[in-house]
């Protein structure tokens, strides 16, 4: 099979020195929260319309059961979302908020207080309303909800052995560095250009590359401290610039300019996720050798 000739010295440098570029949809995760999720808030529309006429304590019954509703909708989200990335995580500590139980227990109170006003509209007095039907449609809507979407995460998962005051640390200064991503986000929506916003997002998911591997190992914090404070909030701060130019203007060399530094910042991101991953087996290598001697000081002897 022929090869393109290319070396140090020509124009588009050695093909084998230079690193794959990531795709557009490289890393691209589906939305844990879908229209499965979207159509639980469907349930409170009719129950706010059908409780308007029924007096005072109908009324406000359906607007609590709705109430109930959407906001365990809300909390399913949420705790759909979070389980998604406890489960894209290496290492990660249990949701501290338990959402999707909660949502659980929501729906089956809102559930069964929509049963019980339907049973109070039907009963001649107060006294006669049975609570029996609301609880058990309340028991139900619980169970099968969690049936439905499962439990949150009870546990934490690969933090044996882990520095926990380290860890927090790593996940203080992530968290920061991640809401600098999200106003990269919000700030290139402004220039209304696809294109950018997909190469916006494409270093986004090089930079959580590096997120990802200091959580893994927060001995790698040190190194990778100012990729996660001063790199990214000189990125977004230029970012938040180039859209307020670039939609006015339409500078096609604001652009060039802007896709530069986002080139220079990926390869810079992961040039340092590499190194901390070299690190990581030289260390590897290092524990190895060191129980190797050990077990042939014992008289272990190894083929």
């Amino acid at each position: 099979m022929t090869k393109r000739y290319g070396g140090k010295f020509s124009p588009q440098g050695d093909p084998e020195s230079e690193q794959p570029r990531r795709g557009q949809f490289d890393g691209a995760r589906v939305e844990p929260a879908g229209a499965r999720v979207n159509l639980l808030f469907l349930p409170a529309v009719p129950l706010v319309f059908l409780s308007l006429n029924d007096g005072a304590v109908g009324m406000t019954m359906g607007l609590i059961a709705a109430g109930l509703l959407t906001a365990a909708a809300f909390l399913l989200r949420e705790g759909l979302r979070a389980e998604a990335a406890y489960n894209a995580r290496r290492t990660a500590r249990r949701p501290a908020f338990p959402r999707k139980i909660f949502a659980s227990v929501l729906t089956g109170l809102g559930a069964g207080l929509a049963s019980y006003r339907t049973e109070f509209l039907d009963a001649a007095t107060a006294s006669e309303a049975s609570l029996i039907a609301p609880i058990l449609f309340g028991a139900a809507a619980t169970v099968l909800h969690s049936v439905s979407f499962g439990l949150d995460p009870m546990k934490d998962k690969g933090m044996e052995g882990v520095d926990t005051f380290q860890q927090d640390r790593v996940a203080r200064v992530v968290e920061d560095a991640e809401s600098h991503l999200t106003e990269m986000t919000d700030a290139i929506k402004r220039a209304g250009d696809r294109r950018i916003e997909a190469r916006v997002e494409q270093f986004q998911d090089t930079a959580r590359d590096l997120f990802r591997t200091v959580e893994e190992d927060p001995r790698d914090l040190a190194g990778a401290r100012k990729y996660l404070t001063v790199y990214l909030q000189g990125a977004r701060d230029a970012t938040i610039k180039f859209a307020d130019v670039y939609a006015r203007t339409r500078d096609t060399q604001a652009l060039k300019d802007y896709s530069s530094l986002l080139d220079d910042l990926e390869q810079n991101f992961a040039a340092r996720t590499r190194k901390m991953l070299l690190d990581d087996r030289s260390d590897l290598t290092v524990e190895i050798d060191v129980l190797r001697e050990r077990l042939q000081r014992e008289g272990v002897r190894f083929d």
